[in-house]
């Protein structure tokens, strides 16, 4: 999960880690301008989508695959406890319970988010990008879902949008953490098209980028720009405080592949990061498409 501006000042029941990477993310999950209990709900999401990531992270973790799935597993039959009516200890789902009950959350984006770390402990390639799609659609996409039932907005029309944006927001995530995600032993460039570039899985190990790598990383982050520009139209269907914040999401997006190009498609030194004016430019451009 991963808008314009940075983020409010991390309430306290956030850790410091937590509010660590919170700053650090590409597509914040509240805008300081939001209303508070709109960034309360955000937050909470937001608290249970890093959770639930590094539980099943392995150098996080320090576990072994079958840990950290039984960790997942255990964790899933609290959320199913919570959506039962039972009372649940843990700080993360008790903190959740009450946007759960506000704003109506769906249990099912939030199992969703679960299985695609299970996932992560059994898949580390991906053969094609439909593949990839497949898993963004369980890693990425319930984000959104949720978002909008925060704000009251999710319909089959708008969650269809909204997961273009986020399997897009994934894969430009991606792309910047190429070099990261081949140290934990993954690689979410799909083998299809690595063959294509000619690029070696031994490539992305490197300290700058070839020009095969390059021209792949351009490849795909054309990709993610046709998937934010298949679902910004979401932006028009949205309204008050929906529509600026699902603006941030795209802008965050347009931000980061701009950066991406000013890298020269070269991720490995580090990932590429967009600047705020970047970001406020483009979240400014989606507003005045939205209501133009």
């Amino acid at each position: 999960m991963s808008y314009v501006t940075t983020e409010p000042a991390a309430p306290p029941s956030v850790s410091g880690p937590l509010r660590a990477r919170a700053a650090a993310e590409n597509f914040p999950v509240a805008l300081r301008i939001l209303p508070g209990i709109t960034r309360r709900h955000l937050y909470a999401l937001y608290r249970y989508a890093r959770f639930v990531d590094d539980l099943g992270d392995e150098p996080v973790r320090g576990m072994t695959a079958a840990e950290r799935t039984a960790a997942l597993d255990a964790f899933e039959t609290d959320v199913r406890r919570l959506y039962d009516g039972q009372r649940v200890a843990h700080p993360v789902l008790s903190g959740l319970a009450p946007t759960v009950l506000a704003c109506g959350l769906p249990a099912g984006p939030l199992l969703r988010l679960i299985e695609a770390n299970r996932v992560d402990q059994t898949v580390t390639r991906y053969a094609t990008f439909d593949e990839l799609v497949g898993y963004c659609s369980l890693s990425a996409d319930p984000v959104g879902e949720l978002v909008l039932h925060v704000f009251g907005q999710a319909d089959p029309l708008r969650v269809g949008l909204s997961d273009r944006i986020c399997t897009a927001l994934q894969v430009v995530e991606h792309l910047q953490d190429i070099a990261e995600d081949y140290r934990r032993g993954r690689v979410y460039l799909p083998e299809a098209d690595l063959d294509r570039f000619g690029v070696r899985e031994a490539d992305l190990a490197a300290a700058t980028a070839s020009h095969a790598l390059r021209g792949l990383v351009r490849f795909e982050a054309g990709r993610a720009k046709a998937l934010l520009d298949a679902g910004s139209p979401l932006l028009a269907t949205l309204h008050g405080w929906a529509r600026v914040a699902v603006a941030g999401y795209l802008a965050g997006g347009y931000a980061t592949l701009q950066a991406l190009r000013r890298s020269g498609y070269d991720p490995l030194p580090g990932p590429p990061r967009p600047r705020r004016r970047d970001i406020a430019v483009s979240w400014l451009v989606a507003m005045v498409r939205s209501i133009g």
